[in-house]
C-alpha cells in the first residue's frame, strides 16, 4: 500500500536521486546552485585577450626598463604578480558590482561599446613616460619598487579596463581575475628575463590584430546578445 500512495517520481531508497523531465535529476547531481556554467570559459577568454593585449603595453615598457636597471629578474617577476593581483582584483571587484547595478539590456550595450573601443584602442602604439619610467629604489628594495610602479603604470591601462569589462561580461570574479592575472605574467616574464631579444622578436602588430578581432568579437557577441 505503502508503495502506492507514492507519488510520480517518489522513491523510498534515500540514496536514488529524483529524476525531473529531461534528467534534471542527473542535471542537478553535476551542477551545484549558483555555480556558473562559463567558469573555464571566462579564465580562457581573459587569459588569452589580456596576454596578447600587453604585448607591446606601457606596463610591458616598463617591465623591460626594470629588467634592465636592476637586472634582478625574481624579485621583478613578484613585484608583478603582487601589483597585478592587487590592481586586477579591485578592477575584477568593480566590474562585477557594475554587472548587478544596471539592467541585463543596458550591461549588454555598455559591454558592446566596451569591448569595440579597447579593440580599436589595441590598435594604438603605446608609449611609457619618463615620469613612469621612474621607478627608484624603496626601503622594499627592487621589489617594492616594481610593485609601486607597475600598480600606478596600471591604473587606466588598457588590461585593467578589460579586467573590468570582462568581470561585468561574465560575472565571475576568481574566474576573470585568474585569467587577466596570467595573462600578464605570460606576456612580462619572457619580457622581463630576456630583455630587448623578446621584445624585438615579436609580430607587435599581428598580436594587437588577433587581440583586436578577439575584443570585437566580444563586442559583437553582447551586440547581439549571444551567450547573455
Amino acid at each position: 500500500m505503502a508503495d502506492a500512495a507514492s507519488g510520480p517520481g517518489e522513491t523510498d531508497d534515500p540514496q536514488l536521486p529524483l529524476q525531473g523531465p529531461a534528467g534534471c535529476g542527473s542535471s542537478l547531481a553535476h551542477h551545484g546552485p549558483g555555480i556558473p556554467h562559463n567558469v573555464d570559459h571566462a579564465f580562457l577568454i581573459s587569459t588569452g585577450a589580456v596576454a596578447l593585449a600587453e604585448i607591446g603595453d606601457k606596463t610591458q615598457l616598463l617591465s623591460l626598463v626594470l629588467a634592465a636597471r636592476y637586472r634582478k629578474p625574481l624579485p621583478i617577476i613578484l613585484g608583478v604578480l603582487v601589483a597585478t593581483l592587487v590592481n586586477h582584483a579591485g578592477a575584477g571587484a568593480l566590474g562585477a558590482w557594475l554587472g548587478t547595478l544596471v539592467t541585463p539590456a543596458i550591461m549588454r550595450w555598455a559591454l558592446a561599446v566596451s569591448f569595440i573601443g579597447m579593440g580599436l584602442w589595441i590598435l594604438v602604439p603605446d608609449t611609457l613616460d619618463e615620469d613612469e619610467a621612474k621607478a627608484n629604489r624603496t626601503r622594499l628594495g627592487v621589489f617594492g619598487a616594481t610593485v609601486v610602479a607597475f600598480f600606478l603604470a596600471e591604473m587606466g591601462d588598457k588590461t585593467q579596463i578589460a579586467t573590468v569589462a570582462l568581470a561585468a561580461r561574465f560575472h565571475d570574479f576568481f574566474g576573470v581575475v585568474a585569467g587577466t592575472t596570467l595573462g600578464m605574467m605570460i606576456a612580462n616574464v619572457p619580457a622581463i628575463i630576456l630583455g630587448d631579444r623578446f621584445a624585438h622578436r615579436l609580430p607587435t602588430k599581428v598580436v594587437h590584430g588577433i587581440a583586436a578581432v578577439m575584443f570585437v568579437v566580444l563586442g559583437a557577441m553582447a551586440l547581439f546578445g549571444v551567450g547573455f
